[in-house]
């Protein structure tokens, strides 16, 4: 791996003292989410900004090696310059299903929610605009890992942001119809990927919680209704 800029870029700004927070913050304790992940000790900035430096001097081989680290922060590098990689060939599609398939062949090592969060509608979220969406149900419904079902959710970001709500909404109710109790962190992203899309379109959001709320997990209604007045959010939370 002498070659690799990426990785030898990341090693070179790890920090010790930032281990243990990092640690407790993602939840790597025994039988907690982040169970038995690494970290170098290097805040998101940090990353961020040695990608930016070395995104252009990276190949999808390069990611390979980063991908698969024991640590946290590399796996994150390699995420957000494949994300790079992807932005800026808008014009060569062959590279970018090239990141869409590196993406989706290594999701078992995306592997935390801010692995997900800051990759999947960066990434899926934005080749589907213009394509059949079938594989973020597929995600949502039948992901091998609670991550690979966040990816199915979070994804849909991408097109809330083009006014496109419809995707969101239907991917939840996969959710809903799911065996309870649901997981708290696809809880989480359930509920902010609606508050989101209410954010576009409100009354849509609040038409579908109307038959809806009295049996969500509570969590998720939490996160959904965030924005809504403190008298609407007593209705809804009264049950």
């Amino acid at each position: 791996m002498e070659n690799n800029i990426l990785y030898n870029s990341i090693l070179a700004k790890q920090d010790p003292t930032q281990v243990a927070g990092l640690s407790r913050f993602f939840k790597t304790g025994k039988g907690q989410y982040g169970e038995g992940d690494k970290f170098l000790g290097i805040k998101v900035p940090v990353t961020r900004e040695v990608v930016k430096q070395c995104w252009k001097e990276t190949s999808l081989e390069d990611l390979e090696d980063c991908i698969q680290s024991d640590y946290h922060e590399m796996r994150l590098a390699a995420l957000l310059t494949l994300v790079e990689i992807f932005k800026h060939a808008k014009k060569d599609k062959a590279l970018q299903q090239q990141c869409i398939d590196f993406y989706l062949s290594h999701t078992q090592h995306i592997n935390n929610w801010d692995l997900v969060d800051l990759s999947c509608y960066e990434l899926l979220g934005t080749w589907l605009l213009d394509k059949d969406r079938t594989l973020l149900y597929d995600l949502a419904r039948d992901g091998k890992t609670i991550w690979e079902q966040r990816i199915g959710m979070v994804s849909t970001m991408a097109f809330v942001r083009h006014g496109q709500v419809d995707d969101t909404f239907a991917i939840a109710d996969i959710f809903l119809a799911r065996p309870q109790p649901l997981h708290d962190l696809l809880q989480k992203a359930v509920g902010w990927l609606l508050r989101e899309a209410g954010k576009r379109d409100v009354q849509h959001l609040k038409d579908w919680l109307s038959t809806r709320y009295k049996t969500m997990p509570r969590t998720m209604l939490r996160y959904a209704i965030e924005k809504f007045s403190e008298e609407e959010r007593m209705l809804f939370m009264k049950y």
